[in-house]
């Protein structure tokens, strides 16, 4: 991929001398003909300067990435503000300077490099084609990077990180996005994704170095001759393996369990890792959607890679499990850290359970194992469940009764897990976590969710309750009676113009005038709100948030009279603004249809009157 000679020479001169009238991007344009050695990224630039395309080409050049709630995440190709051979060489330069300052032992520590099977061959970019450049950065510095010689779940990383004593781990993915785009998520020494300040404080250290170091960074082949590099698989996979049967509670039932299972993995990376999960737990293998266990970088089979979309997109699972007589369906994503179940119906067709419905689940199925095997009531003084702050109150019931400690955190996996590494520095320990997009942790042994050891944890689940002549969905309604009904809605409104969402929740601040947050919801009155982006609480004396402030987000949660929480907030690796209401009923209350009927009123109220989707432009979810 080395610079054009020639004709393509002059042409290069030409396009560099050309003139935007614009001074930024004219620089922009230049550093990146300059830099980039990708000939399929360049000739984008290239052709889009011809074209004098200058709003495209200043959307791509004139912005850079920032960490999200999954670390950096954009569309691949060409552009300082996408995925591509250039940006990750920049983030890893930036990455490693940090590193290297910070870790005086960090050219012994070296760092994890795992990838997905993404890939995009009009930018001539991959999942691992941009992992081996993560790792030719690090090794052309003389630090040893342990890089996964084949496509792994997201997990992985997290777990390499620690079992190796890693300084860092880099996962190049993008999980359930659209086949358009990549991502590059950091993990810390302590297995947890980045927070702050690190990620702020790489941010700036890739600022200061933009320009690749030298042509060794361009370098994948280092991979394979450097001595620095070695391949982890086998070591880590068999230590996954090994520790995974920490979670395995009932294995004689599970070798005479006569439930069949059907397994998805989305054209990702879920397929062997969870047959392996399965037989660790003395399952038989469940049987794979053979038009989906094979990656696919296109997701031809689906309309989206993201399973939490429910049965549009389990569509082939469901046919497989109608024509096997199966009753549980299990759905890794891409990446294979979330997971979707569904379970036939009694009557007819399937309940899909949503993340909140499989947590309360999981919840109930993590303590009463604990249990089983710490009689001591004493105990359960250092036990820990965690959820992020928009997912269901379940959990909180649960610890209110049962009386071990349940904590919320922001959205997104990273708070969980660095709030798990705190914990677990005072002797407690955290049994289960999730967030209610099909995330879930159960145990402790990744700081990361994890759909392949929640597929076995459920499939066992299922297997114990079918013993005792119970479905999933029934045990949940146990779980309700026991604990109190907790009816949830989440969904999403699509807004692809950054402007608009900043005045939507500019409106919500200042709806009752100035500074004046909404006073009703649907004609019900709301007795407390949050602010997380502002750091205001009304239901706090001091009037500020327990959470963390985090300004670079918009998150405001409503409590109302009649028991609702509502949040709205944007997401932090789409444009979407996501919205999210729950009704908790105390125990016993059980006339589940007039609670649905109430949170359907408000769930429509915070949409109609707070978004306005027809004035916004807003494309509502389709499901």
């Amino acid at each position: 991929m080395g610079d054009d000679n020639g004709v393509n020479g002059d042409l290069n001169a030409n396009l560099r001398c050309q003139s935007t009238g614009d001074p930024q991007l004219d620089k922009a344009v230049h550093q990146w003909l300059n830099w980039d050695k990708n000939r399929w990224t360049r000739a984008q630039v290239e052709s889009l300067v011809a074209a004098g395309q200058w709003d495209d080409l200043r959307s791509r050049l004139c912005g850079r990435m920032s960490f999200g709630t999954a670390g950096l995440r954009a569309p691949m190709g060409a552009g300082f503000s996408r995925i591509n051979d250039l940006t990750v060489i920049q983030s890893t330069q930036g990455l490693f300077s940090y590193l290297s300052r910070y870790f005086a032992d960090f050219s012994s520590r070296g760092v994890v490099v795992g990838f997905d099977t993404r890939g995009q061959e009009e930018s001539g970019c991959s999942s691992q084609r941009l992992a081996r450049l993560t790792a030719a950065v690090i090794l052309s510095r003389d630090v040893p990077v342990h890089l996964f010689s084949t496509f792994v779940p997201t997990p992985y990383v997290p777990y390499a990180v620690k079992k190796l004593g890693a300084a860092a781990g880099v996962m190049i993915t993008a999980s359930h996005n659209p086949k358009e785009d990549n991502g590059y998520k950091v993990y810390w020494c302590n297995g947890a994704q980045i927070s702050s300040p690190h990620d702020k404080e790489v941010l700036q250290s890739i600022e200061e170095q933009l320009e690749p170091w030298s042509a060794s960074c361009w370098d994948e082949e280092l991979v394979e001759s450097c001595s620095l590099r070695t391949d982890p698989l086998t070591q880590i996979n068999s230590c996954y393996m090994d520790e995974l049967t920490s979670l395995c509670f009932h294995r004689d039932l599970n070798s005479s369990c006569p439930l069949k299972f059907i397994h998805s993995s989305f054209h990702g990376v879920g397929h062997v890792f969870v047959q392996q999960a399965f037989q660790t737990f003395g399952f038989a293998p469940p049987i794979p959607v053979p038009e989906q266990k094979d990656p696919d970088p296109n997701f031809s089979s689906v309309r989206c890679p993201n399973p939490e979309e429910g049965e549009s997109v389990l569509e082939l699972s469901l046919l497989l499990a109608e024509r096997e007589d199966a009753r549980i369906v299990l759905a890794t994503d891409p990446d294979a850290d979330r997971l979707a179940v569904a379970e036939k119906s009694d009557g007819c067709g399937w309940k899909v359970f949503t993340g909140n419905e499989l947590a309360a689940l999981l919840g109930w199925w993590m303590f009463f194992n604990w249990k089983e095997n710490h009689p001591d009531p004493a105990d359960t003084q250092r036990v820990y469940m965690l959820a992020t702050t928009v997912s269901s109150k379940i959990l909180q019931a649960f610890a209110r009764i049962e009386g071990f400690h349940f904590e919320e955190t922001l959205p997104g996996f990273k708070w969980i897990g660095n709030r798990m590494h705190e914990l677990s520095k005072t002797g407690n320990t955290v049994i289960f976590a999730f967030e209610e997009s099909i995330g879930f942790l159960c145990g402790s042994m990744v700081s990361e969710k994890d759909g392949v050891s929640s597929a076995a944890v459920v499939a066992e689940m299922a297997a114990y309750l079918h013993n005792k002549n119970l479905s999933l969905n029934q045990q949940l309604h146990n779980i309700y009676q026991t604990y109190g009904y907790h009816v949830s809605k989440t969904s999403y409104v699509i807004c692809n113009d950054p402007p608009t969402i900043q005045k939507i929740f500019g409106r919500i601040r200042n709806f009752d005038g100035e500074g004046s947050y909404p006073k009703t919801c649907g004609g019900v009155r709301i007795v407390h709100v949050r602010d997380v982006t502002t750091g205001y609480d009304s239901s706090q004396a001091d009037l500020r948030s327990v959470l963390p402030v985090s300004r670079n987000s918009q998150m405001i949660t409503f409590a109302l009279q009649n028991g609702v929480v509502a949040t709205l907030r944007t997401s932090g690796t789409e444009p979407k603004i996501k919205y999210y209401t729950e009704f908790c009923a105390t125990p016993g209350k059980s006339e589940v249809s007039s609670l649905e009927e109430e949170l359907r009123k408000v769930t429509a109220a915070l949409l109609d009157e707070f978004l306005e989707p027809e004035r916004n432009n807003l494309i509502r979810r389709f499901v």
